[in-house]
């Protein structure tokens, strides 16, 4: 896992700074060598912030960042020992010596000769870690403090519904898809004409599909419609078995052949006239494509695929008339857009100096909605002139992007997360592009790996909340700052899309 370097260091001194470390080391004689292991990780961690967001333009600080981590994971093996410590009194203090069982399983770490090697390796540690540590002067590093709070609850959650009134600047986009949804090119050579939607990463082709999806003129055009999303497993038999669970309510046996699963599709879509969306397709290889297309053409004439994509060689490939190419947002509907996620409605007007400074945030954006709403959502709540120049002034903005990058604006986004945050984010990296994660059971993952901070409530110092609400506040803040898309409200939990860029 993509872990960050400054998650491990505050989960290190986390441990170092509890009192049942403190206890074990009067008791075990190492309280000298974990005192000079915490304050060489504090000198460290006071710069890790600073050093994470500038490794991205500077080679050796991603080295150097690098092989901190490969010390800090040693450094966590070490207090695994010294946690095993704790729990051995913790064992002999409620059972006492009467078993024989409990004596034999702790004698092996009850010697002088244990004691002294647990020292020996506490004191290795931090003569690595100090050795490193005097590196850190050329990087021009900067300590800085961080912001721990989450702000959830900013923005409520929602469902992959799209209203049309949350979408600026496209109602030109849907008018002219719909319009060829319902006039379909007449000099196609078979019944089902393929639409493909252009445009680079973050434009908002799903947005725009959904909206087309979604609207009464186009559900009466179609007597049945489906949506599945591709991303880049182009497999052709997952994609049947996917349409299919699109295409009926019914609930599909898993070990259904994929010649079952082709026969019921074709079933379903036998004499109707049908939308298809395929959303976010890369695949290039034309037979896979043929492949598809011959299983989905039992529908009646008029039947529709409709397929969103960055590239336009697979453009060039589905499509059996003009692409449809989804240009960058006008600059008016940029900022327009913008005061919606950075400002509560009506409140732009009462910080002028800010939003002169948002304007050129937004040119920095070059047309992207889900850049201008990512920082937008960045700088909610903000009204320090200071914290808004940081990101028009940031040099990620001077970075050469190629097309298969992040976002400067993501980036920027990502930089300002809390530690935890990052980790749990992170953690999402082990999942395949365009996954659909159940929160609550994402939230047990994050659990089980020790990504959850278990804080006193703001609101009630006397009570404690539990890990599964920290969770829950965790992914609608990922949400507020868009590293999560497509959420879906249900009932007692939510589905979530990570959606890549």
């Amino acid at each position: 896992m993509a872990e960050l370097a400054s998650g491990i260091a505050g989960k290190i001194l986390e441990k170092l700074a509890s009192l049942a470390y403190e206890e074990f080391s009067l008791v075990w004689n190492v309280k000298s060598e974990l005192r000079e292991l915490e304050l060489t990780m504090t000198t460290i961690q006071a710069v890790l912030l600073d050093a994470e967001e500038k490794q991205a333009s500077n080679g050796l600080l991603s080295i150097w960042l690098r092989q901190l981590k490969d010390i800090f994971f040693d450094a966590e093996d070490v207090l695994g020992e010294v946690e095993y410590g704790v729990r051995k009194k913790e064992v002999i203090r409620t059972y006492g010596r009467t078993s024989r069982e409990v004596c034999d399983f702790f004698s092996c770490c009850s010697t002088l000769a244990f004691r002294h090697q647990l020292g020996h390796k506490i004191k290795d540690i931090s003569k690595r870690l100090g050795k490193i540590a005097a590196h850190k002067d050329q990087f021009n590093l900067i300590p800085r403090l961080e912001d721990r709070h989450v702000m959830h609850g900013r923005r409520d959650m929602t469902h992959s519904f799209v209203p049309p009134s949350e979408v600026i600047g496209r109602k030109n986009d849907k008018e002219k898809i719909i319009s060829l949804l319902r006039q379909p090119d007449a000099n196609m050579h078979d019944n089902v004409h393929v639409i493909p939607i252009v445009g680079l990463g973050g434009l908002g082709k799903t947005t725009i599909a959904k909206l087309v999806y979604d609207d009464e003129r186009v559900a009466n055009h179609f007597k049945l419609r489906m949506w599945v999303c591709v991303s880049e497993d182009f497999d052709v038999p997952r994609l049947i078995r996917e349409i299919l669970k699109s295409a009926t309510p019914e609930k599909i046996d898993e070990t259904l052949g994929v010649d079952l699963c082709q026969t019921r599709l074709r079933d379903c879509l036998k004499n109707k006239k049908f939308l298809l969306v395929l959303d976010d397709v890369w695949n290039e290889d034309r037979n896979k494509w043929i492949e598809l297309k011959g299983i989905l053409s039992g529908g009646s004439d008029g039947s529709t695929i409709v397929v969103t994509t960055r590239s336009y060689r697979v453009a060039s490939i589905v499509g059996t008339g003009p692409t449809y190419t989804l240009n960058c947002l006008p600059e008016a509907d940029c900022l327009s857009l913008f005061v919606k996620w950075a400002f509560k409605e009506g409140e732009d007007k009462q910080y002028p100096n800010l939003l002169e400074i948002g304007k050129e945030i937004v040119g920095k954006c070059k047309g992207v909605p889900l850049a201008i709403r990512t920082l937008g959502s960045l700088l909610f709540s903000k009204v320090d002139e200071r914290e808004w120049n940081f990101v028009k002034d940031n040099e990620i903005w001077k970075l050469e992007q190629n097309d298969d990058d992040i976002l400067p604006a993501l980036k920027l986004s990502y930089d300002q997360m809390p530690s935890h945050l990052k980790q749990c984010f992170a953690f999402c990296s082990l999942f395949p592009k365009d996954h659909w994660f159940e929160s609550d059971v994402l939230i047990q993952f994050w659990m089980a790996y020790g990504l959850l901070n278990k804080t006193p409530n703001n609101n009630n110092n006397n009570q404690h909340i539990e890990f599964e609400d920290v969770g829950d506040m965790y992914i609608k803040e990922l949400w507020s700052r868009s590293f999560f898309q497509d959420v879906e409200n249900e009932l007692w939990h939510y589905r979530l899309h990570k959606k890549s860029v």
